[in-house]
């Protein structure tokens, strides 16, 4: 899987006198997650109405899948699209995660045209809780995925002259 490769490095290296040193290594984000209701549903939202990618859906378990996501252009950080599963996670904590759905803090999208990436996805249905506005950080406009979870797309404002 490609996951695989993912987890810390650790080293060891033994020197004089047989001295050994452990050493771990977090070396960048990799994924993040967002807590969905159905697989599928979340994979029409994030393909079909955003346009992203899908990476990975790989059946695992009794009613599991390890299913990412990611916009075209990025490569290092994909999304987690997680469906709580009883029978993975226990009815319990299965129910209290099923709960947590919509409630994510908010992401940020990037963009290289804010207002032109507003009205197209306006336009495939998108429900947007403000308008593309000029601020201090380049031109954002929110918008919310089929869950109600809110992220900001962003097209940042270009970095002052250094000189």
């Amino acid at each position: 899987m490609r996951y695989a490769k993912s987890a810390a490095t650790c080293s060891r290296t033994v020197g004089e006198g047989a001295r050994e040193e452990m050493r771990t290594m977090i070396t960048r984000l990799m994924r993040v997650t967002i807590l969905v209701r159905d697989y599928d549903e979340a994979l029409a939202f994030y393909t079909g109405t955003l346009g992203f990618e899908k990476r990975d859906d790989i059946p695992f378990g009794p009613g599991a899948r390890w299913v990412t996501v990611a916009p075209p252009e990025q490569h290092e950080v994909e999304i987690v699209l997680q469906q709580p599963h009883a029978a993975f996670h226990g009815e319990t904590q299965a129910q209290a995660m099923l709960e947590h759905v919509g409630q994510q803090p908010t992401w940020v999208f990037e963009t290289d045209d804010c207002q032109r990436e507003y009205e197209k996805l306006q336009g495939r249905g998108v429900v947007f809780t403000s308008l593309p506005k000029q601020e201090p950080y380049g031109v954002e406009a929110v918008f919310q995925d089929l869950y109600g979870n809110n992220y900001s797309l962003l097209q940042p404002a270009p970095a002052p002259d250094q000189g």
